[in-house]
């Protein structure tokens, strides 16, 4: 019987976005990160717009593009077309079937999204192998949120470790309890996200209620006492300007990890806003909230980690990360 074969009802293939490899920003040592395509939160911020659908979509990269239009020829359904200021995608009419894609001889046309099975993706990372072992490493499901697509990620992180791999589980919690459950058990570390403290202004920002992701944090930290998977527990916390980049959302999301996580946080981490995904979402033909919002600077990020270590969680356990702007005088963030 194939891996592909479950009696259970396995999907035969599962829709990835990318295979991304050495990366050292999703879990200890050099990894490969494969990215699932689809998110049930609409984050104003996301950096990663092209996971938030659970389609495929097309978009043109105009640094590649030689201008031969081999792309208006091919496309099925009219979806192309030439402005004189580069290709245009038709997006009600595009259904991402992917000739354009396949035809364009500089791969300026790029199908986001591909259909993998369990043994072809397994094998593919598989040739990783020495990094994983020399470095300490291992493989991570991000997304999006793989949570969504829980069955077929449990094989792989199933197939992962008993292949050898560290496996880390990259989430925003916003996932059913039963979706979380399946995935721990071959999950030796979660990457979890915690955005925003108030319920109102999570919907706000992301669509959705925070309720779901605090319950299912709880459900992480149950596991972790009774000496399941999994073993470990790195927070990450988004800062962004005008939303989550307040002291009081940090020291409010510091009180319930110390008061309710205590030691089953190993790391949590404040990542800086970054802008480098503006081409994304003109690709994309998306608006983006923070188009004209500037980084962070190291003072600001200072203070948020100083209140995340004043509401109680161990100074050693937290930290910021990002590239940031040089510091102006100003006083503490509001």
């Amino acid at each position: 019987m194939s891996l592909n074969d479950d009696p259970a009802g396995l999907p035969a293939e599962s829709l990835i976005l990318n295979i991304q490899r050495m990366s050292t920003e999703d879990g200890p040592g050099i990894r490969t990160t494969v990215f699932f395509k689809g998110c049930g939160l609409h984050c104003l911020w996301c950096h990663n717009p092209e996971s938030l659908s659970a389609r495929p979509q097309m978009q043109w990269v105009e640094t590649r593009c030689i201008g031969c239009k081999t792309c208006l020829a091919v496309c099925p359904e009219g979806a192309l077309s030439d402005d004189g200021a580069g290709i245009r995608i038709l997006r009600d009419r595009c259904t991402a079937c992917g000739a354009c894609s396949r035809a364009c001889p500089a791969l300026a046309l790029e199908r986001l999204g591909e259909p993998w099975r369990l043994d072809r993706l397994l094998d593919e990372v598989e040739k990783d192998r020495a990094y994983f072992e020399a470095s300490g490493g291992g493989v991570t499901v991000s997304g999006g949120e793989p949570a969504l697509q829980a069955p077929f990620v449990a094989a792989f992180l199933t197939g992962c470790r008993q292949r050898g791999p560290h496996t880390a589980l990259d989430t925003c919690g916003f996932c059913a309890a039963e979706a979380l459950e399946r995935l721990l058990p071959a999950t030796d570390l979660v990457l979890y996200d915690l955005k925003e403290i108030d319920p109102e202004r999570h919907r706000q920002f992301t669509g959705q209620s925070n309720e779901r992701i605090f319950a299912n944090l709880l459900l992480i930290r149950d596991r972790m006492r009774a000496q399941e998977r999994p073993a470990r527990l790195w927070l990450r916390t988004p800062i962004i300007p005008r939303m989550t980049a307040r002291l009081d959302n940090i020291a409010g999301l510091g009180r319930f990890v110390a008061e309710n996580l205590g030691d089953a946080v190993e790391r949590w981490e404040l990542c800086a806003f970054n802008n480098l995904c503006r081409d994304k979402y003109r690709r994309l033909d998306m608006p983006w909230a923070c188009r004209e919002d500037a980084l962070m600077t190291a003072g600001e990020m200072e203070a948020f980690a100083n209140a995340a270590r004043r509401a109680g969680v161990a100074a050693d356990r937290v930290a910021w990360t990002g590239a940031v702007r040089p510091d102006e005088p100003a006083g503490d963030p509001a």
